[in-house]
């Protein structure tokens, strides 16, 4: 049996993870699970699930939890990182949002684990430091259902021999809008993701198209390809989920129905092929598939994501902490649709870049560019 903790186990990504889990009880079970707050969410979990361990980010939340589920509760940022050691456990699942992920996932390395990543932040702010630790041991593989097609696009085949990576997006629910359109977007429009399951703020960033821009920084770091060579191509189908071109000419993609559990199952398998929940896909019912450019004068995240990976240093964890902060204030319906970028460029201009920085420094520029990211979304809020 192959032990799997769960670290963001009550978010989508988590509870789906769990779904896959369950169909493969016979090779897959939980040793571990953890989350951020919601205590009443985990305990469910760890009643069903019977973990031997759990832990919370929140440290009221954990205390509450304590004694209610069957096994150890642990708290905060010492909690994930026991969840994501843990002995038992094969498989680290990292699925909780934000940067705070990065420590859980370089303790699960150190361990020796293999790391199935679902956060973009990770790779985002501390591709270097994950890179680094990668030398040493552990292993990683991609959720993101456009790198791990991708990834198995790339089996078998030398990297080297790559001419360019190709990242689909379905463009989100704004793909047609005019700006002026854009103007009046409301949190409801934003969340209304035509084809993907999601948590609130990844759907907003697959509106932004904030996204593609962070998955062109975590697939240079996944797949040692120049940034320069990674490209982005509007899919409304979202069935081709990824491309990888090569210097001869030929073309390699990954085609499935939209559902996060084939990934999350092919990364917890792996390198095995199984049965999924995933339902076949159909190419006559489908019909059409269509391909179109991205428009970055209406979606300048994308710019701004390509800038801050060609500048590197502490850029991309900038644009990694404004973002958060924008698309916060977004949803507490404090700013517009449009100042996203605007307070993320902003942020952005105010940032000296640090070359290589250690975790201390990352930690401090995050901190930096949140409360710098927060002024900029007061300002605007307060036109």
């Amino acid at each position: 049996m192959h032990g799997i903790s769960v670290i963001g186990a009550t978010g989508s990504i988590g509870r789906q993870t769990l779904e896959v889990i369950a169909h493969h009880a016979d090779k897959l079970r939980v040793v571990a699970l953890a989350a951020g707050r919601d205590a009443e969410a985990l305990r469910q979990l760890c009643l069903h699930w019977r973990p031997k361990l759990a832990a919370l980010m929140d440290d009221r939340a954990a205390e509450a939890l304590r004694g209610r589920v069957g096994c150890p509760v642990r708290a905060g940022m010492d909690g994930l990182t026991e969840v994501a050691t843990h002995p038992d456990a094969d498989t680290v699942v990292i699925a909780i949002p934000t940067a705070k992920a990065l420590p859980p996932t370089l303790a699960a390395l150190q361990a020796g684990k293999r790391v199935a990543l679902a956060t973009k932040e990770v790779l985002v702010a501390g591709g270097h430091l994950v890179t680094r630790q990668l030398q040493q041991g552990g292993e990683l593989l991609p959720i993101d259902s456009e790198h791990s097609a991708l990834f198995q696009c790339l089996q078998g085949e030398n990297v080297a021999a790559v001419q360019r990576l190709w990242l689909t997006a379905s463009g989100g629910p704004f793909r047609t809008k005019s700006l002026q359109e854009l103007r009046h977007t409301t949190v409801e429009d934003a969340l209304a993701h035509p084809t993907w399951r999601m948590g609130a703020k990844v759907t907003v960033d697959s509106a932004t198209l904030m996204n593609k821009g962070l998955e062109i920084i975590e697939a240079h770091w996944l797949f040692g390809v120049p940034v320069e060579r990674i490209g982005v191509v509007i899919h409304p189908q979202s069935i081709v989920h990824s491309l990888v071109e090569f210097v001869d000419g030929a073309v390699k993609a990954q085609l499935s129905v939209p559902d996060m559990r084939l990934p999350i199952q092919y990364a917890l398998l792996y390198p095995d092929r199984l049965p999924s929940l995933t339902p076949s896909l159909d190419l006559t019912a489908i019909g059409t598939l269509t391909f179109e450019p991205p428009d970055e004068g209406r979606f300048p995240c994308l710019r701004l994501a390509r800038y801050a990976a060609q500048t590197g240093g502490t850029m991309p964890a900038v644009l990694n902490a404004a973002n958060e902060i924008a698309v916060q204030a977004f949803l507490q319906r404090r700013i517009g649709f449009l100042d996203i970028p605007a307070v993320i460029a902003a942020t952005m201009e105010r940032h000296e870049p640090v070359a290589a920085p250690d975790l201390g420094a990352l930690w401090q520029v995050d901190e930096w560019a949140r409360a710098t990211a927060e002024q900029v979304a007061r300002q605007l809020a307060s036109r």
